[in-house]
């Protein structure tokens, strides 16, 4: 017969003539008491439901411990929560609130632990029918079809124009991981991380070798995406958004021969600016009557010596500033006769910027960069579940959140504010109790938001 041991007390500095004493004796407790309005979303809108759909799991079904749907909800919430690597599942298997929000049969069993959730990032579609361990395997193709349909569900009316921002940023990797290449612009060994988003849909996240050519990485996804999306909305207008690594002949061409207009950035050089003097010079006149920063807009028609295959529309913004002269340059499809060239410029492509803010919400946030594991691939599914993780949070913030004061708040402050709250559990034969703490200060958004969600 077991005997139960109480631990000692921990006593702390005296405050106003009180002693502090701590014991470890609250029973069942979580610090992810938030996850419940998360995981009820979840549940209403089926995101990691079809999200398992994309996997193919090998193993017995009668000696399996964890299901598929089990294993994917357990690592997406975790990373929601702010846990980033596989070691974390460790302690968090024991967490009874995630064990119900997974749904667990039995909620006093644990969940999957670090050694179960490597196996489900480290199968490979080759192995896994006769693998030991390793049998359950993604399906790349499936997650990025699935990507673009939940942007589908997530829209709903027919758009009239969709801009597609494209851009990529570095994966920093402090191994040997396979991919990596010294990369010049970065200054380091790293991977490439590609993504295509719409507003703050995310409908492609692509990791790639650190020695990848973007340019022509990025075309076989954005054609897979137009013909997905325009089979949907056929008359759906859509632009192509993208800085000046992304500029080639190729892309342009393709974009014109299938009626997809584009802005992207063009980078400075002697000719345009030889072409951009007379604009340049009135900048600077108005700067030094007026002391404050002269923009003067100008179009061009404009071809590369050798690159190009066709002459095309420059925008060009020739701006000077008390440190001198800062032109800049955009190649678009878009007439003039409808667009401006300071629209073209300002409200167009300058609002490109705000993809930024959502691949740092990924990387900051959902931990889009931690991929230190061997192979591509696996490091491939870990920034899938960073991304379905940033599905789930941005749904949320979208369907439940747009009428508070978290409308546009970013990952980390809906975790904080939402998500990490100290939960006691217990569970009965009929319920799984969830008392939260009384001074919890955003207990009426919790309220507000719970109801916002059960009205979906």
């Amino acid at each position: 017969m077991s005997t139960e041991c109480s631990a000692p007390p921990l006593t702390f500095q005296a405050v106003g003539g009180r002693e502090i004493v701590a014991r470890f004796d609250a029973g069942q407790m979580s610090t992810e008491g938030g996850l419940l309005l998360l995981g009820e979303l979840d549940q209403r809108l089926g995101v990691t439901q079809r999200f398992a759909q994309c996997f193919h799991d090998y193993r017995d079904p009668s000696r399996i411990a964890h299901s598929l749907e089990t294993l994917l909800a357990q690592r997406v919430y975790a990373m929601a929560a702010g846990y980033e690597d596989v070691t974390d599942h460790e302690a968090l298997r024991t967490d009874p609130l995630l064990a119900v929000l997974c749904g667990a049969t039995d909620v006093a069993a644990p969940l999957a632990g670090k050694s179960t959730v490597s196996r489900l990032e480290a199968g490979t579609a080759a192995a896994a029918p006769t693998a030991r361990y390793k049998k359950i395997v993604a399906d790349p193709a499936a997650i990025d079809a699935f990507l673009l349909d939940e942007f589908v569900r997530a829209t709903a009316a027919p758009p009239a124009e969709i801009i597609l921002d494209v851009d990529t940023t570095d994966d920093p990797v402090h191994g040997q991981q396979e991919g990596r290449f010294f990369h010049a612009y970065y200054g380091g060994y790293c991977l490439l991380a590609l993504y295509i988003f719409c507003g703050e849909h995310l409908l492609l996240s692509q990791l790639l070798p650190g020695d990848t050519d973007q340019r022509t990485a990025v075309l076989p996804p954005l054609q897979r995406i137009v013909a997905r999306l325009r089979q949907q909305w056929p008359r759906t207008r859509f632009i192509v958004r993208a800085d000046s690594g992304f500029l080639a002949d190729a892309i342009m061409t393709w974009c014109e021969q299938h009626h997809v207009d584009y802005v992207l950035g063009l980078a400075q050089n002697a000719r345009l600016t030889r072409l951009a003097e007379k604009s340049l010079r009135k900048a600077a006149r108005v700067c030094a009557q007026t002391g404050e920063t002269a923009r003067v807009f100008q179009d061009l028609t404009y071809r590369t010596r050798r690159s190009w295959r066709r002459r095309r529309r420059v925008v060009v913004k020739a701006e000077h500033m008390a440190q001198g002269a800062n032109p800049r340059f955009v190649v678009t499809s878009l007439p003039r006769r409808d667009h401006a060239a300071r629209w073209v410029y300002e409200d167009l492509y300058c609002q490109r910027g705000d993809m930024e803010n959502r691949i740092k919400e990924q990387q900051l946030d959902l931990f889009a960069d931690r991929t230190s594991t061997t192979a591509l691939a696996s490091n491939q599914l870990r920034l899938y579940f960073s991304s379905v993780a940033y599905l789930l949070l941005q749904a949320f913030r979208r369907t439940v959140l747009a009428t508070t004061e978290l409308a546009t708040a970013q990952c980390g402050t809906i975790r904080l504010k939402l998500l990490k709250i100290a939960a006691r559990i217990r569970v009965t034969v009929r319920k799984v109790w969830v008392s939260l703490p009384t001074g919890y200060p955003y207990a009426d958004l919790f309220a507000r938001v719970h109801a916002a969600v059960l009205r979906l």
